[in-house]
């Protein structure tokens, strides 16, 4: 009979595959979405929406698990995981894709792992082993293969705002674990990024003055919202369950598996052209992957023996 933190490990792990998958269709479908509508508005109605679902989700957990208050330590990370990963990080992401390429932004924004990792080991004592380092190495020569044919190599500034968007996503993600192994439901952190990320973005709507762009949508945008919307809640809602489960350095790089799945789709929907490098990108990104889901999460001894 298998252990209660096996089960979670398998749990997290599922759920957090299951978001790398959504992740790869929402690139393919938001293709058609970003460039009808303004991704500030876009952004900004999507993410006080659903950070108004999870605040719902979030009362009637608390209510089921009967507690009354959100623990008093986290309400200082709660504001910054709104601010930094639902507010400030989008905002350079979609000024910085203004400025320079879809592909290039995407391939930057695939190397949050890395970012991710880092900062796991630092600041919550993450274990990396040699096999799980190696199958990352592995995943990230992957991504380079498949991305060869989008990047070029010279560096414009969009392209800097898209990696600070990126390094603040590392940073929020790194928070929002914290705060969830200090006991804090996933659903309270959920809403916090999504809700309080929303009030940042709104802010700067109204100070850059595209608030008129809000009350001008028609009945197509907001069906795309509410498509995209869906997607977004999809997302966050098996990302942040699944991380309450699994250590961060190993769910961020499980999800570089989302390029896969878009360029599956990107072949069999918009019959786009697959080059043998993607290919073998795609395989080495798989086998990593597979490799990485067996490994089970661990923080260091020192800090483990902490909390007992």
């Amino acid at each position: 009979m298998k252990k209660s933190s096996d089960i979670n490990e398998i749990r997290g792990t599922l759920l957090v595959l299951l978001t790398a998958m959504i992740s790869g269709v929402s690139i393919v479908v938001n293709k058609f979405f970003v460039v009808k509508i303004d991704p500030l508005i876009f952004t900004a109605l999507r993410a006080l929406f659903i950070g108004l679902i999870f605040l719902i989700i979030s009362l009637y957990v608390s209510k089921i698990n009967k507690q009354k208050k959100i623990n008093r330590v986290s309400w200082k990370y709660l504001i910054l995981i709104g601010i930094i990963g639902g507010g400030l990080a989008f905002w350079l992401f979609f000024t910085g894709l203004k400025i320079t390429t879809a592909g290039r932004a995407a391939f930057l924004h695939k190397t949050l792992p890395i970012y991710a990792v880092i900062l796991a080991v630092i600041f919550l004592k993450e274990k990396i082993t040699k096999k799980q380092l190696i199958a990352m190495l592995i995943m990230l020569f992957g991504l380079i293969l498949i991305e060869l044919t989008n990047v070029s190599y010279d560096i414009r500034i969009g392209d800097l705002l898209v990696l600070g968007a990126t390094f603040l996503w590392a940073i929020e993600n790194t928070i929002s674990k914290k705060v969830m192994l200090e006991k804090e439901s996933n659903w309270v952190v959920t809403f916090s990024r999504m809700f309080f990320g929303s009030l940042v973005l709104f802010a700067i709507i109204f100070i850059i003055g595209k608030a008129n762009l809000i009350f001008s949508l028609n009945s197509q945008q907001i069906i795309y919202i509410i498509i995209s919307g869906a997607l977004l809640f999809l997302y966050v809602l098996t990302w942040y369950w699944g991380l309450k489960y699994i250590n961060l350095s190993k769910a961020s790089t499980i999800l570089l598996i989302a390029p896969v799945i878009s360029l599956i789709l990107g072949f069999l929907w918009l019959n786009e052209q697959v080059f043998i490098l993607q290919i073998i990108g795609s395989i080495l990104i798989l086998i990593g992957a597979f490799v990485i889901a067996r490994i089970k999460s661990e923080r260091k001894i020192e800090e483990r023996s902490e909390n007992i």
